[in-house]
């Protein structure tokens, strides 16, 4: 799950990318990571423990209040 943080925070524009050591923003790729992790918690839900289903809720929180941001600024 780390790993798809990662790199959504990558494709958010919020982090270089380790290949291109570039900031490029990528909301459809940001969107289908978000999605995947929302998809993972689904899948898991009432299997995990409580800090592992508080871990993955943060992470799509932060994702999402990024993605938000990404998205207003993205239409200005």
């Amino acid at each position: 799950i780390s790993g798809l943080m990662m790199e959504g925070i990558i494709a958010l524009g919020d982090m270089e990318h380790p290949v291109t050591k570039k900031k490029e923003v990528s909301l459809a790729h940001a969107k289908f990571i978000i999605d995947t992790i929302a998809m993972l918690k689904d899948k898991t839900n009432n299997n995990l423990i409580k800090e592992e289903a508080d871990m993955l809720e943060s992470i799509l929180y932060d994702l999402r209040m990024r993605f938000l941001d990404k998205s207003k600024q993205d239409k200005k």
